[in-house]
Order: structure tokens, then sequence, then C-alpha cells
């Protein structure tokens, strides 16, 4: 089986695209350049070869074509390397140098110029001005390999040239791709230390927009993640020591009754059992607010939570001889949140006033607009101005504040804020958002 092929690099590929477009560019440039400098270069010497036998053949006389014998004098001042030669017009050599017969002095019998490449030479032929029909012509040739000569030192030029443009467009492709490639290799380490658990990366910036968009986000992910994370550990140390302090105390009271002589045991065993269960809904509720991940959309009816409550911890209050008052408006609005964090919430708020509150516990209950108002007071001593109740600690001197951190995080999560609004007697203030209007 064979295996997948890795992508290639993105500086690899920054690289070959950018090399590879000035090369394609340079080829369809050249070529055509090329083909025209050699074309260039031979009309050019086509035309000077036509004007210098122009000039020979005005000087020749017509009548010497005829036999007449009259000795050809050439021009002064010719270019060097020139071959001349004059012809009759059917290609014989009468005077110069040549070819004897030219092909190129043949076709001239039209009267017009001609040239061609001879014998290695690049020849042009001329007819000699006569009254009459050419009576001859002259043929002014130079080697060939000049001409390609300098061509191919041209196209030799346009070459390097070429390789010039090809290694600035290189360089300037490894310092684009190493531009594009930078922050995308950043990101990527980023990326592999928060996956081995580092939330305070930075990715650096850089002057390409998007990689510093993705950088942004990936820094707010892992700032999210991070407090997810510290969140729900706090969550799990907080619900550990709930959970421990409710089976210590369950476990406590059935070791009293067995070690006390005469001890009401099935007294015992049935707050042992009121217990076991309140745990055990406890346990239910805590399950579900961690399985829950689905955004909330069904609106909280508080009134209807609250009478759960009440009836949860009437008879807790009651067997110490106290009053439990739920005071609840006509018109009260639902509530945005999750009924198992509100309902541990009150137990966590409901539990710290029978244990350590004295008096007449009250729920007052008030709609502010945006927002219900939960508060629940009783007429105990209270809590000290310095202390924090919502500390997270393993113990606490006086009991209070068991459940509280708790019971703030849950709020907090259900976007809402859980306050000790004041300390002796103690009332505490559970805000939570009301529910959108569904009209």
């Amino acid at each position: 089986m064979s295996k997948s092929r890795e992508p290639a690099p993105l500086r690899y590929r920054v690289l070959v695209v950018i090399v590879g477009v000035a090369a394609l560019a340079v080829v369809l440039f050249a070529v055509p350049l090329a083909v025209a400098v050699g074309r260039l270069y031979r009309n050019e010497t086509t035309g000077a070869l036509e004007r210098d036998a122009a000039w020979i053949a005005a000087a020749v006389p017509d009548d010497l074509t005829r036999g007449t014998g009259v000795p050809v004098s050439l021009p002064e001042g010719l270019p060097t390397g020139r071959t001349v030669g004059v012809y009759t017009i059917d290609g014989r050599l009468l005077s110069g140098d040549g070819p004897q017969p030219s092909g190129v002095v043949t076709g001239a019998h039209d009267g017009h110029v001609h040239d061609a490449v001879e014998n290695g030479f690049l020849a042009v032929s001329v007819p000699i001005p006569s009254d009459q029909s050419p009576a001859g012509a002259v043929r002014v040739a130079t080697p060939y390999a000049r001409v390609e000569d300098r061509v191919h030192r041209t196209w030799l030029a346009m070459a390097g040239l070429g390789v010039i443009v090809i290694g600035l467009a290189t360089m300037f492709a490894l310092r684009q791709s190493a531009r594009l490639a930078a922050p995308l290799e950043h990101l990527t380490r980023a990326a592999q230390d928060l996956g081995a658990g580092d939330f305070s990366i930075r990715a650096p910036r850089s002057d390409i927009r998007e990689a510093n968009t993705a950088g942004l986000a990936l820094e707010a992910t892992a700032r999210r993640l991070g407090e997810v994370l510290d969140r729900e550990r706090a969550f799990s140390a907080d619900v550990s020591h709930q959970l421990r302090t409710q089976l210590t105390g369950m476990l406590l009271g059935l070791e009293s009754a067995l070690v006390r002589p005469g001890a009401d045991l099935p007294h015992a065993i049935r707050v042992s059992l009121t217990r076991g269960e309140r745990l055990h809904a406890v346990i239910d509720d805590l399950v579900r607010l961690s399985r829950d991940t689905r955004p909330r959309t069904e609106p909280l009816d508080v009134g209807s939570l609250l009478e759960e409550a009440r009836a949860d911890w009437h008879g807790a209050l009651a067997a110490q001889g106290r009053r439990l008052s739920v005071n609840l408006p006509g018109d009260l609005p639902p509530a945005q949140a999750s009924a198992a964090a509100i309902r541990q919430i009150l137990r966590v708020l409901l539990e710290n006033a029978t244990v350590h509150g004295r008096g007449e516990t009250v729920i007052d209950v008030a709609d502010l607009g945006d927002a219900i108002a939960i508060e629940i007071a009783d007429q105990g001593e209270g809590i000290a101005d310095q202390a924090d109740v919502f500390a997270r600690r393993s113990g606490h001197g006086d009991g209070h504040g068991i459940g509280l951190a708790l019971a703030r995080s849950l709020a907090e999560a259900e976007g809402g804020r859980l306050t000790l609004r004041r300390g002796s007697p103690p009332v505490f203030s559970l805000l939570l958002p009301s529910a959108p209007d569904q009209t």
C-alpha cells in the first residue's frame, strides 16, 4: 500500500511559483526578441550591402557587360570585409571576386535587388543601370559568420540578463516565502504549545492581516480554554468538598447513634436516609450540569423552584422551631438559567441558613426588569466584614462558607451573580438574567 505524499511546505510552493512565473515571463519575452534580433541584424547587414552595391553599380559603365573591355574601377572607401564582383545578367563573373556562376545575380534580370546566403556569405545583387533591360549586376557579399556572431553575442547578453532576472526573482521569492510562511509557522508552534497546556500563548504580529487575525483568534481561544479549565477545576474541587461535607455529616450521625447508649436507631436511620436522598439529588444535579453543554432556550419558572425549595427545607427549619417564608410577586417573569444549577445554589444557601443561622429564614424575590433578584436572609450572628465567604479553602472555623464557592461558580456560569449583600444579619443576593420576551 503506497503512502500518501506529504504536501510541500509553503516556503517551497511560494518559491516555485514566483521563480516559475519569472522564468516563464523571461522565456516568453526573450524568445520572440531573440528571433527579432536575428532578423534585425540580417536586415541591417543586407541594407548596408545593398547601399554599397548600388554605389558600385552607379560607377560601372553599362557597356562593360557588352564586352567593350573597359576596366572597372571600384569606388574608394568601401567597408573592409566586402567581396565585390561585377557580373553579366546570366551570372558570369566579369570583374572582382565571387562565385562562378552566382545564383543571387541571375535573379537580378528582373531589375530588382536580391539577397541570399550563398557559399557562407550574405550576398546582395543590384542591377547595373541601363537604358534597356539590365545588362549586368553588382554582387556585394560579407561572411555570414559575422552576422551570426553578432546575433549570438546579443543572444548571450540576453541570456545573461535573463539569468540575472531569474536570480533576482529567486532572491525575492526566498524573502517573500519566508515572510508568508513565518507567521503560519509561529501559529503552528503556538497551537502546539496550546495543545501542551500553555494557555498564555501569544502569537507574534506580522504585516499579514489574515495571519494576525488567526493569531488573535487563537489567543482568544487559548484564554477561553484556560478560563474554562480553571472553572472546571474549581468546580470539581467545590463539588468534591460539598459532597464530602454531606457524606461526612451522614456518617457522623450513624456513628454517633451506634456508639451512644440508648440512641434512637430508627430515628438516626431516617435522618441518614433523608441526608442520603439529599446527597443523591445533589449528585444528580451536578452530573446533569456537567453533561449539559447545549445552550439553554427554555425559561425557568422561579416560583415553582422556590416552592420546591420550601417543601424540602420547611421540615428541617420547623424541627428547630424556625419559620421559612417565601415572598413572591404576582407576575414574576421566568429566568434564563438551568433549573439544576439554581436548585443547587438554593440548596447551599438554605443549608447554610439552617445550620448556621437563627430565627426566621426569609426568601424575597423581586423583578428588576432585565434580572430577577432572590435574597435569602436569617437572624443569625452573620459574618465578619473582613471574611471572604466565597473563598475556596479546606476548612473554616465557624463552618460558614461550605459550598458557597460552588454556588458562586454555578451562578456565574448561568450568567448571574451571587453576593453577600449584608454581613450581619446575613443576606445573600442571587441575581439571575430574565428570559427574553417570546412574544
